[in-house]
């Protein structure tokens, strides 16, 4: 029989389908199975008006069959079938979809669930295939006709005989070109786990003889009655590669834990049961499953670059993306699981969504969700959250302190923070709702542990004013803090504050002006020591922060202590950052009077020793490092002889 020609375009069309829009040639298969799913689809729709289909839904069924030696692949449904013009249509013309026309043609039916769009995705079987035998014969009709090419050069049709309604592909695979090994498409296992990577809902049994080996009865002893290995035979089952109905389509009552456990450890690679379950099904503007997890544990990579986010992208229950990254934000990372839309706009190849703003819809939805989740978790279990907020709240603060604060409202009340007066994890409005109404600032201390903070000598005054501290040990909280600015509610917001900063609102005017009155009178005392220390710090002066420590050091600038550590700390910073020192004296301790008797006496030499020891004292008790060692040792040597 004379060849016929493609009537879409030329070689050039044909062979951009076949290696340049699929970017992995196992998709050839679920390219296959969902044209196999949709043929049934119509039957089965069919046979609901019409009494001549004598097949219930029970006979559906897509089979798989392997010969290694003819290297075929075959691919047979029992479905609708194809008369000789549809199949020159829907083979015989490039991007001319069936399943897509009788989808549009039942549109108004919502029984109609069928996969194809595009009519692309049988040309994919060529990335495997040498050549391509289609056999099929349509529902009602007594012929049968036989479809055959070997690529872009064209294709024959004749008639065949094939006794059932229905449809086989019969794919010729190609012989091991270099790095490619097409072998494996023609191993059962590597099938099966195609099947089950892409096409495990199709809502049809896919059926494949599989072979199988097991021990033999009474060979697992030797003669003497003693336990040896058994030997083993070899047997061929039929097995139903699929699960057809996904988990998140049963219904929710029919579902136990358990169950929704062993589908997040098997699906997601992770060994400990989920802290928690989110399924959904929306309706609307986008309509779509989703059923999310959230980890019990950390990944050990996911603070890293290697760490891919992303949802598995379902549609009609076939997998078209592994990790969609566009439907999670950033802050929400952790979150793992999958989305299932009948209705997405995919690209030609099936594997990508060709309209942002259904990715938006969806995206925005499941923000909501997983926002409205944390926050019920956080009220109505907060010893499991916490448990959460230890693996993740790390990526919940750069999430709010990323983009400038877009997010804060959204995830400012999921944070937490230790309280010092409390000994536990407090929110922002737990702490705000706690304060005195005296209370000017929300207070906190950033440094690397609890410990050190609770040690600090700002510290000690403002817990004993009875306002609370919020402890702060990840490098990114006060930079968050300092974003954030302030919180409260409306017209009654409360700056943040750090302790090490130079005025902390303690004292009243009355003390102010004391304090001011007593740095005046000492001011050639305090030049001196500033002298000594040079650059180190900007200005020496009395404190009104400090209870019994005799010295501290604050900050006068916009750049915290902790900021200058943090910033310092980062690999790509070219140079040292100093933040605005101050080295500020206990007016009521013992060695302030000292300080003055050294003035006084005119011993500079002294007292420069005196004001170096103080600062690196300082630096010490803030957890940040003594720029000089040798000479702080040298220093108290001085002092000790």
């Amino acid at each position: 029989m004379a060849k016929k020609q493609f009537k879409a375009e030329s070689k050039r069309l044909l062979d951009m389908m076949i290696n340049s829009i699929y970017t992995h040639k196992e998709i050839f298969l679920r390219e296959l199975v969902s044209n196999a799913s949709d043929a049934i689809d119509k039957l089965y729709f069919r046979s609901l008006t019409d009494d001549s289909v004598k097949l219930a839904k029970n006979d559906f069924y897509i089979r798989l069959n392997l010969n290694r030696e003819n290297r075929t692949l075959t691919v047979r449904d029992n479905g609708i079938g194809m008369t000789k013009d549809e199949l020159e249509q829907n083979l015989g013309t490039i991007a001319k979809s069936g399943s897509f026309d009788f989808k549009k043609e039942n549109e108004t039916d919502g029984k109609v669930d069928v996969i194809g769009q595009f009519g692309v995705g049988f040309y994919s079987a060529f990335m495997v295939a040498e050549r391509v035998t289609v056999r099929s014969r349509a529902f009602g009709s007594d012929e049968a006709w036989q479809w055959e090419s070997t690529g872009a050069s064209g294709y024959t049709i004749e008639p065949c005989d094939k006794d059932d309604v229905g449809t086989e592909i019969i794919l010729v695979v190609k012989e091991n070109e270099g790095e490619e090994k097409y072998d494996e498409f023609l191993d059962d296992w590597r099938i099966a786990e195609i099947v089950k990577k892409y096409s495990d809902y199709i809502r049809w049994p896919i059926k494949m003889m599989r072979e199988k080996s097991r021990p033999i009865e009474g060979t697992d002893k030797d003669a003497e009655g003693h336990y040896k290995a058994p030997e083993y035979e070899s047997y061929t089952e039929d097995e139903t590669l699929n699960s057809m109905v996904p988990i998140w389509k049963r219904d929710k009552k029919d579902v136990k834990d358990e169950e929704y456990a062993e589908f997040y450890k098997s699906k997601f690679g992770d060994y400990s049961d989920p802290a928690r379950i989110i399924r959904s099904k929306t309706e609307g503007t986008a309509t779509f499953h989703s059923l999310l997890f959230i980890p019990s544990r950390t990944p050990y990579n996911f603070y890293t670059k290697e760490y891919e986010k992303g949802l598995q992208l379902y549609s009609s229950g076939v997998l078209i993306m592994d990790k969609c990254a566009d439907l999670l934000p950033d802050y929400f990372s952790f979150v793992k699981g999958l989305v299932d839309s009948e209705d997405l706009s995919l690209n030609i190849s099936r594997e990508t969504l060709q309209h942002d703003s259904q990715l938006r819809l969806i995206r925005s939805t499941l923000e909501r969700k997983i926002k409205n989740e944390l926050t019920s978790w956080l009220r109505n279990d907060r010893e499991k959250y916490e448990e959460f907020f230890k693996n993740f709240g790390l990526q919940l603060k750069m999430g709010c302190y990323a983009s400038y604060g877009m997010n804060r409202d959204l995830l400012q009340d999921l944070l937490l923070f230790h309280s010092a007066k409390e000994n536990k994890y407090v929110t922002l409005r737990e702490y705000y709702e706690a304060m005195p109404e005296d209370q000017k600032y929300i207070y906190y201390a950033a440094g690397e542990s609890i410990d050190r903070l609770a040690k600090l000598p700002s510290a000690e005054r403002v817990l004993d004013k009875g306002f609370d501290i919020l402890y702060l040990t990840d490098d990114v909280d006060e930079f968050l803090l300092r974003m954030l600015n302030t919180y409260g509610d409306k017209d009654k917001e409360k700056e943040f504050r750090n302790i090490t900063s130079d005025d902390l609102g303690l004292e009243t005017e009355a003390e102010k002006e004391e304090t001011k009155a007593k740095n005046e009178e000492n001011k050639a005392l305090f030049d001196a020591m500033k002298e000594a220390l040079g650059d180190k710090v900007t200005e020496v002066r009395l404190s009104s922060n400090l209870k019994t420590h005799p010295v501290c050091l604050t900050s006068s600038g916009p750049l915290s202590l902790e900021m200058e550590k943090v910033l310092n700390n980062m690999p790509a910073q070219p140079e040292k950052i100093k933040s605005e020192k101050v080295l500020e004296i206990n007016g009521t301790h013992d060695i302030f009077p000292a300080l003055r008797r050294l003035f006084e006496a005119n011993d500079t030499e002294k007292l420069g020793v005196y004001a170096e020891i103080l600062y690196d004292q300082a630096l010490l008790m803030e957890g940040l490092t003594i720029e000089d060692p040798v000479a702080y040792a040298n220093n108290i040597c001085k002092l000790m002889v």
